[in-house]
């Protein structure tokens, strides 16, 4: 899908300093931070999504990505109290959110057995009685169950805690978790690494050093990972160009990252209920900035549960180029906060089609970006009709 936007055009008729660095992005040249504030700052939205989309083509051409998962959230019982959160309950509370067994998670994950999912990702809240030895078992049995799913689990934050409790080093505890079955990471907890915005949203969580580190040793033990951003609330452009350039400078160390997935704050039902929600044009222009500043990370996701399927959509002219997965909708973190889609779950055939009716080519991939399946040509009917594509 080419873009609505003119790419020459545009460049030819913004001002010198843009026009710079719309050069540079053109000639596949990076950007320094200075240029990327002044994207967010001066940028228009139709010029911003000309090079974004004129970026995610040249990596990927038409295709927009997708896989098929399913998710499990062992707890939202959580040791933490951030101030954006609407999902956790603190410990002292326990009684208003849930725990889940062992075997009620590989319960879970038998309600799967002989449906074509790939991955299952685990994340949850900071549970103290949930511990290394806990999800060392949990990891095996799965693995035992169904060797050929791929387990992508566990935040930076609920790491940074294991390890802790269970005295072993980022190093020991990676390994561990790694040989037990774990392989790869979600991009959550990341917030804003900024320490005058972590220290007021989510100050007793792991900070932005350690979040990094785990990555890195993540990278170095041979697994990947991806990362995230929390954006739309107290935070300013510089802080969000601060946030991506470590993330960036840590992909030039390891290359471990697989995609950069920008998170919409929320604001219902938690302690910054009064801060405004961020419009649409200021998610597209956050997604291309990122598009145009992250030149080492291959994907950006938007995560369609949150955006709602319409925006999701959008995001694809702006930089975009994978909407996660069918997901099912075992899901809560987002719709506790208000996001678009309260009971998140899409079909293989209905993201197909979500996809293709913005003109981009569906492919399913693996965790890992291995190309599985290319729906260009496949009908929606087939789909629908063919339990092995749906």
């Amino acid at each position: 899908m080419a873009s609505v936007f003119p790419i020459q055009t545009l460049v030819s008729t913004v001002d010198k300093p843009l026009r710079a660095i719309a050069e540079k992005i053109i000639a596949a040249e990076r950007i320094t931070p200075e240029e990327g504030l002044l994207l967010f700052e001066k940028g228009s939205l139709p010029f911003l999504g000309a090079l974004a989309n004129h970026v995610r083509e040249r990596k990927h051409g038409n295709k927009t990505y997708f896989n098929r998962n399913f998710h499990i959230e062992p707890t939202n019982v959580c040791v933490f109290t951030c101030n954006f959160c609407s999902y956790s309950r603190v410990y002292a509370h326990r009684d208003e959110g849930w725990e889940l067994t062992q075997q009620q998670m590989l319960d879970i994950v038998k309600s799967y057995d002989g449906k074509p999912v790939t991955e299952v990702h685990i994340v949850g809240g900071v549970h103290p009685k949930m511990n290394m030895e806990f999800f060392v078992e949990t990891l095996r049995k799965i693995k035992a169950h169904r060797p050929d799913l791929h387990i992508k689990g566990f935040t930076a934050v609920e790491l940074d805690y294991m390890f802790r409790k269970a005295k072993l080093t980022v190093e020991e505890g990676m390994h561990r978790l790694h040989a037990a079955g774990l392989d790869s990471m979600p991009g959550g907890g990341a917030e804003i690494f900024h320490p005058d915005i972590r220290n007021a949203i989510c100050p007793d969580k792991v900070d932005a050093d350690g979040w990094l580190k785990i990555h890195e040793t993540a990278h170095r033990e041979g697994m990947h990972t991806n990362a995230t951003m929390l954006y739309g609330h107290i935070e300013t452009y510089a802080h969000r160009i601060d946030h991506m350039n470590r993330l960036r400078d840590l992909q030039d160390k390891t290359g471990g990252f697989n995609t950069f997935i920008p998170l919409k704050f929320r604001n219902k039902d938690n302690d910054m209920s009064n801060v405004a929600e961020s419009s649409v044009a200021e998610d597209m222009k956050l997604y291309a900035v990122a598009r145009l500043y992250m030149d080492n990370f291959p994907h950006i996701k938007a995560y369609w549960p949150m955006l709602g399927r319409k925006n999701a959509q959008l995001t694809l002219a702006f930089g975009v180029n994978d909407l996660d997965g069918t997901i099912d909708d075992t899901t809560k973190i987002y719709s506790m906060a208000g996001s678009e889609e309260q009971t998140p779950s899409l079909s293989t055939a209905q993201l197909v089609s979500l996809i293709k009716q913005v003109g981009r080519e569906p492919v399913e991939r693996d965790t890992l970006y291995h190309e599985i399946k290319n729906y260009k040509d496949v009908d929606l009917a087939t789909i629908e009709l063919d339990p092995t594509l749906n």
